[in-house]
């Protein structure tokens, strides 16, 4: 088991208030250096704000553009790769996302179009749907929409990026990759509630050790552990793809009946277990950054509407879907009040990244150049 982030949040006044900054990228190193020394992979360290709409207010839209500019470089100087500035609820302000992607390389950014409280914010939804079009027009083969999501319902301290967003006082939580763990408890069962037992005894003890480490840190800087966020976050290691997983336990490939029923057990397992958790502590099945789901996706077992139906169970949502170039604002706008309308009725955190692939149809290959995502054939949109 690795760890997929560690994750700091802050929250900033001002944009110039690097101090702050600073001192979160160095506690991350040291958190890092200690779970390394426990013998951990730490995979990233990340920081996330609270909303830049907050710190960035009352400025016109090129000083808003220039003081991220200016955080960017901040990172770059503190060897930051992974930045979150947090979401954005207006309409101006998502309408400058497609600009502040293009100008950075570090932010990752979101914008909110939903909340249990208020219900689906439709005139966002359309705003977002038009950032994401622009942005992949804007970015090499749509990878900028990498670095930006639109959710509903997701509430501050997860820890995992795009959505990530920060509110209060300094704290850190945890974001883990796991899939090894549900290949092990899958590889020992011959049926799913043998494989729900066995995958919570393996949750137990490998995830209390994880969180004993981070009280201990938490005490010792005086900085708020805010839990682990325990989602199966994906593998590019096709040993550890959490389709393939799911394909221990079934008579057939991921997304054939009996997937729905694994991923509402998988959930069950990841909710159930007695540490601190936080955020989306679900299941994800980000269709570009799984090995397995890439594979089944090109051989078609799975649709957009699918992933849409897992998450109704599970899951954070839809991530990392490639889809036509020329779809409409539309229809992505549509594909976005879906996921919103299950997390508003469900009253669970849903996000989406969705990747349109520039002069790409349906069935046609994604050509990444990530170290972070495999290539797929592109999703049809009906």
């Amino acid at each position: 088991m690795k760890i997929r982030t560690i994750t700091t949040g802050i929250s900033l006044q001002s944009p110039q208030d690097t101090e702050k900054i600073r001192q979160a990228a160095e506690f991350n190193q040291q958190v890092k250096e200690i779970f390394t020394q426990q013998g951990y992979e730490v995979q990233t360290t990340r920081i996330a704000t609270n909303s830049w709409e907050e710190y960035l207010q009352g400025l016109s839209n090129i000083e808003i553009l220039n003081q991220i500019q200016n955080l960017e470089q901040i990172c770059l100087n503190l060897n930051l790769s992974f930045f979150n500035i947090g979401y954005a609820s207006k309409l101006s302000t998502i309408a400058l996302i497609p600009e502040i992607n293009q100008q950075t390389s570090v932010i990752y950014c979101s914008s909110k179009i939903g909340d249990f409280v208020d219900g689906i914010n439709l005139e966002n939804a359309l705003a977002s749907a038009k950032a994401i079009k622009r942005i992949s027009q804007e970015s090499e083969n749509g990878y900028g929409n990498f670095r930006f999501c639109a959710w509903a319902n997701c509430q501050p301290g997860i820890p995992f990026f795009p959505t990530s967003y920060h509110q209060g006082d300094t704290g850190f939580a945890i974001g883990l990759e796991c899939c090894d763990l549900v290949t092990a408890a899958f590889s020992q069962a011959g049926n799913i509630q043998t494989a729900e037992q066995k995958l919570h005894k393996l949750l137990e003890q490998e995830l209390n050790k994880i969180a004993a480490i981070a009280e201990i840190i938490s005490d010792k800087f005086a900085i708020a552990y805010h839990g682990i966020d325990t989602s199966l976050s994906p593998s590019l290691d096709k040993n550890n793809s959490i389709a393939f997983a799911y394909e221990k336990l079934m008579n057939g490939k991921f997304g054939q009946p009996g997937t729905l029923a694994i991923s509402g057990m998988l959930t069950r397992a990841l909710k159930s277990v007695s540490v601190k958790i936080c955020g989306y502590s679900g299941l994800m099945l980000p269709v570009c950054e799984d090995i397995g789901l890439a594979a089944r996706a090109n051989e078609q077992t799975y649709n957009i509407t699918n992933l849409l139906l897992y998450s109704a169970v599970c899951g954070c949502g839809l991530d990392t879907v490639p889809i036509p170039g020329d779809i409409s604002i539309e229809k992505i706008a549509a594909i976005l009040i879906d996921m919103a309308t299950l997390a508003i009725k469900l009253d669970k955190p849903l996000s989406a990244r969705l990747f349109p692939i520039p002069n790409k149809k349906a069935g046609e290959m994604t050509a990444f150049n990530s170290p972070y995502l495999v290539d797929c054939q592109i999703f049809q949109v009906d």
